[in-house]
């Protein structure tokens, strides 16, 4: 048996341990209700942030639309298990589905852009779908679409949180990530070696676009409403602090720092006067003393937790 198939698989059995010791926790109610919401929020964040990680950390780009392709996610799937009766996982696979498409069709045009220019043609585009869909009265319009079914619950979020962490992971110690990365540290220099750089950043935009979705139907099927408040530009300035928070171009920067500032987000809902005020100098001290993010591009190695991670390099969590 290969060496990485052996760390996956090590890294598989921490997590169905992990899985069964918090379900436990939650059927004998020593986990609340509050606290599994936000462990639920904690792993659609985690497939935000990991899926615009690929696009921002490992591809270098500078997308802050990702709210838009989760709105897409979640409106397709709430429409095709409401209305068609599609049972929870062709829903969930039908928004990925729908938000990966719409993904593709708009990285052909607008990637070629760079930087600046490319954030501010995510940033429109992520608006035109929400504005889009408040003019669709077929799934609500400004009211919203109501009368979802709940069928996310915990053993749906992490099965799905880890199967997002796992392809990405893969994806990016391939050679479709390889040229991602090289794109990432010198797009011309990738160019001239005959990396189809379009090619590639249009597939990362997919990918990335697609796992958004999957967040979006999960976002939906628990709240039971997909409005599209939930889906403003704010939101997608979430996702891409989680992003810098953990790090660009690291995978498990972006889980850290899901769970650090969901557990942050919810300590501090006590205080509501002072929630965003202590939550905003948070962010701006560790920009201050850690401006490359937790992690930076690095990953946690299996030297420093058990030797489950790669050995320092970069293989993923």
């Amino acid at each position: 048996m290969r060496s990485k198939t052996k760390k996956d698989l090590k890294v598989l059995g921490l997590c169905m341990a992990l899985f069964a010791v918090v379900q436990v926790l939650i059927n004998v109610d020593f986990i609340g209700p509050f606290w599994e919401l936000n462990l639920i929020l904690i792993g659609i964040n985690i497939i935000l942030a990991s899926s615009l990680n690929l696009i921002n950390g490992f591809t270098g780009q500078f997308s802050i639309g990702h709210a838009g392709f989760m709105a897409v996610g979640a409106y397709v799937s709430a429409v095709l298990s409401v209305k068609f009766e599609l049972p929870f996982l062709l829903a969930i696979l039908g928004g990925a589905a729908g938000a990966g498409l719409l993904g593709f069709l708009i990285g052909l045009p607008t990637l070629r852009l760079k930087g600046d220019y490319l954030a501010i043609a995510t940033l429109g585009l992520g608006e035109i779908i929400r504005i889009c869909i408040l003019n669709i009265q077929y799934v609500g319009g400004a009211s919203g679409f109501m009368g979802i079914p709940r069928y996310t619950n915990f053993a749906w979020v992490f099965a799905l949180t880890v199967v997002t962490l796992f392809i990405i992971k893969n994806l990016i110690n391939s050679t479709h990530g390889r040229a991602c990365i090289a794109i990432r540290e010198n797009e011309i220099a990738a160019e001239s070696m005959g990396v189809d750089t379009t090619r590639y950043k249009v597939m990362a935009f997919t990918i990335g676009a697609f796992f958004a979705g999957v967040a979006g139907a999960l976002f939906s099927h628990y709240f039971y409403i997909a409005h599209p408040a939930s889906f403003t530009f704010m939101k997608s300035f979430d996702i891409l602090t989680i992003v810098v928070l953990g790090g660009l171009g690291s995978l498990t920067g972006s889980v850290t720092a899901a769970v650090l500032l969901t557990f942050v987000s919810a300590a501090l809902a006590g205080y509501p006067e002072w929630r965003m005020v202590i939550y905003s100098l948070m962010l701006i001290i560790l920009m201050i003393y850690r401006p490359q993010g937790l992690f930076g591009n690095k990953e946690l190695s299996m030297a420093t937790f058990g030797r489950l991670f790669g050995g320092g390099k970069r293989d993923a969590a």
